[in-house]
């Protein structure tokens, strides 16, 4: 972004931003004002700037040379050189001069030469740094531009659009890749709303966002939120088009921009983050952890909801059927946006859907009016009550996915783990729980023939390291030590830890 006052836009028949890549004369400013900026290192910074108001004073556009001095400044670094810290010889030399009583130069003389004695340096290594940490007086150590001249004016077209739009009160995007913009949305923390469009377009998905200057208290961080949001779209989209509503001093213009106006030069798109919200790491975290039957998913396929669509926070699938159950995390952003989810909330049919409800909103009871489940929050979302829906939808789901699992079952390996067999016939771990198995014997995760047990057992006897019977053991592929062992008629005495040995049950 640039600074507000260095916003040049054209507002004959609406709000245009007046871009400049492809020009030649601004492409020739920019290549002098790479070029200013390149001379000047190791010169103080009075001096720089200097040079580049000589520019402005030639430009036709004052605005323009200030906005791209800009962006190069961000490219330069500048620092303090001084023979003595300033803030130290600064109070030295205060010190001195209160000591001689200062009335005019000789006296000011006699100070710094008195305060470079204290400090072992002459009067002119006072003089020097005194005031070298001014920002006029910082030296330019280094400049090394990202950009070439063209690739500048791109970059300034683009800050030039975001700046642009911290005045908007509505935006409406519409890319190739709706998903990946929402995602940008939620990550950046700008309230959104997404709807269906039949007209022509890159997608019929409008994603529309709430600009910063509608929020009740307009925010920078917010407004610079939705700026970066640009360089996003720019980045990633595609084909895109965006309309935005701008607020220019109480009066009301339509902004409009596409691929074709603003690029990102040569900067990798911003990596996409996890997760958007504190809130939604910490209950993925804490759910995968569990190793449940459901695999979660963030940001699942959009839902529609009348003429809009939405896309849930994460996805619950389940393992063994064809079942998924939506899940959304609603925090508190406006009144407006939380009346405006509770519609959503209201359209969505034919879906499983699960809602964590700050208790701060209270909303809930409104929102399982709408046959959603519920669960309240504050602070974190308990896993234990998503759990617990889950469990629930579980036990309806029983029926379904053991209709075809038989009474009796033989394997055909002679030692398999419960989880592979699971897994072989579609089903969770205890549905095995009911299930006969005459020609093996469960010993904890695994399912053993008798004969495979006893002839491992005739390599276990008492006395020896328990290591080494958890290594014959797993040559038999009996993983699960301590169960196999208790069958055999043994029992592990620890000896602190470093290790075990095999005793035979008392």
């Amino acid at each position: 972004m640039l600074r507000k006052d260095l916003l040049r836009v054209s507002r004959r028949g609406g709000y245009r931003p007046q871009f400049v890549a492809g020009d030649p004369d601004a492409r020739r400013l920019a290549a002098r004002l790479i070029g200013v900026h390149q001379g000047h290192v190791g010169e103080r910074r009075a001096a720089l700037d200097d040079a580049v108001t000589d520019l402005e004073r030639e430009a036709d556009d004052y605005k323009l040379v200030r906005g791209l001095a800009s962006l190069l400044e961000r490219e330069a670094a500048f620092e303090t050189r001084a023979p003595v810290p300033p803030e130290r010889a600064r109070r030295v030399a205060f010190e001195s001069a209160e000591a001689v009583g200062v009335a005019g130069d000789a006296e000011r003389e006699a100070a710094l030469a008195r305060a470079a004695d204290r400090l072992g340096v002459g009067p002119a290594d006072i003089e020097a740094s005194l005031y070298a940490d001014r920002d006029a007086n910082r030296v330019l150590a280094g400049f090394d531009p990202r950009w070439d001249p063209e690739e500048l004016l791109v970059q300034y077209d683009l800050s030039l659009a975001q700046t642009a739009l911290f005045d908007a009160t509505e935006v409406r995007v519409r890319s190739t890749d709706p998903k990946a913009l929402v995602s940008a949305a939620k990550r950046l923390g700008l309230l959104y709303d997404i709807r269906v469009r039949e007209d022509e377009g890159p997608t019929d998905r409008e994603v529309v966002l709430t600009g910063p200057d509608a929020l009740f208290r307009r925010t920078r961080r917010y407004g610079t939120a939705f700026a970066r949001l640009l360089r996003t779209v720019a980045a990633t989209a595609g084909e895109w088009t965006l309309e935005a509503d701008i607020d220019d001093r109480g009066r009301e213009y339509l902004l409009e921009l596409s691929d074709g106006d603003v690029s990102v030069p040569g900067v990798e798109p911003l990596a996409e983050p996890a997760f958007d919200s504190g809130v939604e790491a910490d209950f993925a975290a804490r759910f995968r952890a569990l190793d449940l039957d459901w695999d979660l998913t963030r940001e699942p396929e959009p839902l529609r909801v009348g003429s809009r669509v939405m896309i849930p926070d994460f996805a619950f699938e389940y393992r063994h059927a064809d079942f998924r159950v939506f899940f959304e995390v609603m925090g508190f952003w406006t009144p407006e946006y939380v009346e405006k989810k509770l519609g959503q909330l209201a359209d969505v049919e034919d879906v499983e859907l699960v809602v964590a409800v700050d208790e701060s909103l209270g909303v809930g009871e409104e929102v399982a009016a709408r046959d959603h489940r519920v669960v309240t929050y504050s602070g974190t979302v308990r896993v234990k009550e998503v759990v617990d829906v889950l469990r629930e939808y579980e036990a309806d789901l029983a029926a379904e996915v053991t209709a075809g699992l038989p009474a009796e079952l033989v394997p055909d390996a002679d030692v398999v783990a419960v989880e592979d067999l699971a897994a072989e016939h579609g089903v969770p771990t205890d549905a095995l729980d009911d299930v006969a198995f005459p020609e093996h014997e469960r010993l904890g995760g695994t399912f053993v023939r008798p004969e495979v047990l006893a002839a491992v057992g005739d390599d276990i006897e008492a006395g020896m390291a328990y290591g080494d019977a958890e290594d014959a053991l797993a040559d038999a592929g009996l993983t699960d030590a301590s169960a196999a062992l208790s069958a055999l008629g043994y029992r592990v005495e620890w000896e602190g830890l470093g290790g075990g040995t095999v005793r035979e049950k008392g």
